[in-house]
C-alpha cells in the first residue's frame, strides 16, 4: 500500500495518540506489530466515557506530509477483517518473493491456510475497538 516508513509513522502517531490519552501515569507499550497496551486506572463512572474518547480519537485519520494515511481508500474497504487479510497476504506473498509487495484489493479475499487471516474477535465492523 503506502510502504514501510508510512506504517511506522502511523504506529508512531497512534502510540503517541494512545500516551496523551492515557496520561502521565500510565504505563503504555507497543505489543508488537499493530498492538499495543495501556495499563492504568479508570473511575467506574467515567470507563466509558474514556473508552468512548479513546476509540474517537484512534479513528481520527492520520496526516503525513499533508496526506490522509489511509489503507481502506487503497483497498476500497472498511472491513476491519478484510484489511487484514489483506495486510497479511502482502506479507506473505513479499516473503515468498523476496521483495517488496503492496497490498491491493485482489488480497483481500485471499484465505488462509493458517487462520490468520480470518479476522480477529471484534474486528469485523469499522469503528469497534479490536
Amino acid at each position: 500500500m503506502l510502504g514501510h516508513p508510512v506504517g511506522d509513522a502511523v504506529l508512531a502517531a497512534f502510540g503517541a495518540r494512545l500516551s496523551a490519552w492515557a496520561g502521565p501515569r500510565a504505563a503504555v507499550g507497543r505489543l508488537g506489530g499493530d498492538e499495543f497496551t495501556a495499563v492504568l486506572q479508570l473511575p467506574t463512572d467515567r470507563r466509558e466515557q474514556r473508552l468512548e474518547q479513546l476509540v474517537r480519537l484512534l479513528h481520527t485519520p492520520v496526516t503525513l506530509d499533508g496526506q490522509v494515511a489511509d489503507a481502506a481508500d487503497v483497498l476500497g474497504s472498511h472491513d476491519l477483517s478484510a484489511l487484514q487479510r489483506a495486510a497479511d497476504a502482502a506479507l506473505y506473498e513479499g516473503k515468498r518473493s523476496g521483495r517488496a509487495t503492496l497490498a491491493q484489493s485482489a488480497y483481500t479475499t485471499v484465505p488462509s491456510s493458517n487462520g490468520r487471516r480470518a479476522g480477529r474477535p471484534g474486528t469485523a465492523v469499522s469503528g469497534r475497538a479490536a
